[in-house]
């Protein structure tokens, strides 16, 4: 009979993670918050103020996903050849340089179509320089505490994220309307400085190396944990951009409720089991977690009141909260340490994609089955999500 590990010395290896982790942490956060602060500012900038309209904020707001996306497979290269602490280090000024633009268009006497142009530049340089040091920050974090915790990082990379981007978009609204794009681009500029500040305070890590790697060997190894991830991420999507209208459109007046019981499922879940992924397998985890997204999904789909739209709400959340780092165990193991840095922002592309996608696809569904088609979208992604897992399984990715 094999013996099982000596308890004390797994109880402390897991408290030893969360301190190695936190610096890691606080900089996702602090990046994530020069991408929050201009998110909700941008749009009244370019729509009320400059006086375009809906199709350039689109626009706009959708030049930094185009940056980021095009950009991933170069910064997990150079995360993986010169080491994830330089991609961090030439993400953050390069993010910092997007506040600065925004700061410049609130300040400088230009026309509107010279406005419009700094406020692209500034969205452009947004996407490179998050596609950098996210990249980056994601490898260091797995080197700092090891491969076995993949998905422990990737949990606390999440939960970083989204409490930036949901702090960000009130505090840039504010900072909108007391004194315009200097305000924004001030608090955008700053807080990759901080983040830089962080990361200059960290031991680097061995870069990892190797050979140079077409973005097609990369692709190839983990396009069904990617897959899932995207399919995965729809029913979020849907969620940002239709669910308040499918309140509106029955009459109700809750969607915040609604929206704060996904907010909060999904952090709860984030703090609580971060490491089911690595303990219990991957795969095991992703499809209790696509069975009760479909599930939250399809509650919102037929819901006749409100509060079971709410209740959808939360399991969609609670559903969604651990795909990403399930699938991004399989996405790192798929390829050789070598190559970490390229798997990890080729995987995180996918999410990207469905962001970028989802929104005008099934808006085309809701002009056709009127808007709580949205969540029947929603649930069909992830049951086609729980198709793929067991080839995923069948690989050994368990």
């Amino acid at each position: 009979m094999t013996a099982s590990p000596h308890p004390h010395s797994v109880c402390s290896s897991e408290i030893g993670t969360l301190p190695a982790l936190a610096p890691v942490v606080a900089a996702v956060f602090l990046g994530f918050l020069a991408v929050g602060v201009p998110l909700a500012a941008i749009p009244i900038a370019v729509g009320e103020r400059l006086g375009y309209g809906a199709a350039t904020v689109g626009a706009v707001i959708g030049l930094q996903s185009l940056a980021t996306l095009l950009t991933r497979h170069q910064s997990g290269t150079l995360s993986d050849r010169r080491g994830a602490r330089n991609a961090v280090l030439l993400g953050c000024p390069v993010a910092a340089g997007s506040g600065l633009l925004y700061t410049a268009a609130g300040l400088l006497p230009l026309a509107p179509s010279g406005v419009l142009a700094l406020l692209g530049l500034g969205r452009l340089l947004m996407g490179l320089g998050e596609s950098l040091f996210l990249t980056g920050l994601m490898s260091w974090g797995i080197s700092r505490v090891g491969a076995a915790r993949t998905g422990k990082v990737m949990s606390w990379v999440g939960i970083a994220i989204y409490a930036a981007l949901g702090l960000g978009a009130p505090l840039g609204l504010a900072l909108q309307s007391a004194g315009g794009m200097v305000g924004v681009g001030a608090v955008a500029a700053l807080a990759p400085l901080v983040a830089y500040a962080i990361a200059l305070r960290l031991p680097p890590v061995p870069a990892t190396g190797g050979q140079r790697v077409p973005f097609h060997h990369v692709l190839g190894l983990i396009w069904r944990p990617g897959l899932v991830l995207a399919l995965a991420t729809v029913p979020f999507a849907t969620m940002a951009a239709f669910l308040v209208l499918a309140y509106a459109a029955h009459g109700w007046v809750q969607a915040g409720t609604a929206l704060f019981g996904f907010g909060a499922a999904y952090v709860l879940v984030r703090l609580v089991a971060s490491g089911l992924p690595d303990r219990l397998g991957a795969v095991r985890v992703a499809a209790g977690s696509l069975t009760f997204e479909a599930l939250g999904q399809a509650l919102i789909w037929s819901a006749p009141a409100p509060d079971v739209a709410a209740l959808g709400a939360t399991l969609t959340g609670l559903g969604f909260s651990l795909v990403f780092p399930a699938m991004g165990v399989l996405a790192t193991r798929a390829v050789p340490p070598e190559q970490r840095g390229r798997a990890v922002g080729n995987f995180i592309a996918f999410a990207d994609i469905a962001l970028a996608v989802t929104g005008p696809m099934v808006g085309l569904a809701t002009a056709w089955f009127g808007v709580s088609a949205a969540f029947l979208v929603g649930a069909l992604a992830t049951v086609l999500a729980l198709g793929l897992l067991p080839a995923l399984g069948r690989a050994g990715a368990r």
